[in-house]
């Protein structure tokens, strides 16, 4: 059976030697599959390959249908930002861990033949969309697939502000910011900072406050479709920034608006048909193996 993606996209964790290796055997592999192939620019640079066609990152979801990553997932998470206005099917490939996002090992490359024959599990993922404004001047502008993050200035410092939910008040906070994630950001950032792991199914927005004064302040879960407003208050003495995936910061100081909503396109992210999520869980988390016992 042909494959069902035309031309695929290679990119990976290039300071990285054995992300390049594994790219390496990724190569001969699609090569005994006849199937066509271009790299990532600074993919193609770290392996001196100059055969293939090398195409910028932010246009290589514009030449391929599917973009395969070698890495982890912060690897596979910055290349979703660089595909998601084309939506371009995005495929992990670890460095020999499991992923919450690279699934495939490097020694199943074998894997990646039924994928490209059609046998996959696609998943969509929905990303967020951010905008900082002060007296309707828009600051800055960002997206998050993992979280959007109110976060201090260089000093840590209690930050003030408000938080509204399709312009229904929700609450105010005195607290070193504010955590805003997805489901597929609830096992990162969010994480850590106390937030409840969401299924990726789900169409939630996980709100997490970091370190509030108060302590009746808990973290909420709401529905995927609502629009946030965060608003740093005129009693702050000091900017606080935002960020996306810890990409870019963006200042927000007093007056500032923050609206967070859900995006238009998504990440379309392609896992082996055998893909368990709860495994993945069990893995990077270190829970329990299942018990042996005689019923």
């Amino acid at each position: 059976m042909p494959s069902q993606f035309k031309i695929v996209g290679i990119a990976g964790r290039t300071q990285d030697a054995k992300a390049i290796d594994i790219i390496k055997t990724l190569i001969v592999y699609l090569k005994e599959l006849n199937q066509d192939f271009i790299l990532e620019e600074n993919t193609a640079i770290a392996l001196n390959n100059q055969t293939a066609p090398a195409i910028k990152q932010e246009a290589i979801g514009k030449h391929c249908d599917l973009l395969i990553v070698v890495g982890g997932d912060g690897s596979l998470l910055h290349a979703a930002h660089a595909i998601i206005q084309d939506e371009t099917p995005i495929l992990g490939i670890n460095r020999g861990r499991l992923g919450f996002l690279t699934d495939i090992h490097p020694e199943a490359l074998e894997q990646i033949k039924a994928i490209l024959k059609g046998e996959y599990i696609l998943e969509k993922r929905f990303l967020l969309d951010v905008t900082v404004s002060l007296h309707r001047e828009i600051l800055g502008n960002d997206s998050a697939l993992n979280e959007v993050a109110l976060i201090t200035d260089i000093l840590p410092h209690m930050t003030e502000f408000e938080i509204y939910v399709d312009d229904q008040f929700l609450c105010s906070q005195d607290s070193d910011g504010l955590i805003v994630a997805t489901p597929t950001g609830s096992t990162a950032y969010a994480l850590s900072g106390g937030g409840p792991i969401v299924h990726p199914e789900l169409d939630a927005i996980v709100l997490i406050p970091m370190f509030p004064h108060t302590l009746s302040v808990r973290p909420i879960v709401i529905a995927g479709h609502h629009r946030i407003t965060i608003i740093i208050t005129p009693n702050n003495t000091a900017s606080p920034r935002v960020t996306c995936d810890s990409k870019k910061l963006i200042p927000a100081p007093p007056h500032s608006r923050i609206t967070i909503s859900k995006k238009t396109q998504q990440l379309h992210l392609i896992h082996p048909m055998h893909y368990d999520y709860f495994e993945s869980l069990r893995s990077k988390l270190y829970w329990g193996r299942k018990l042996q016992y005689v019923d």
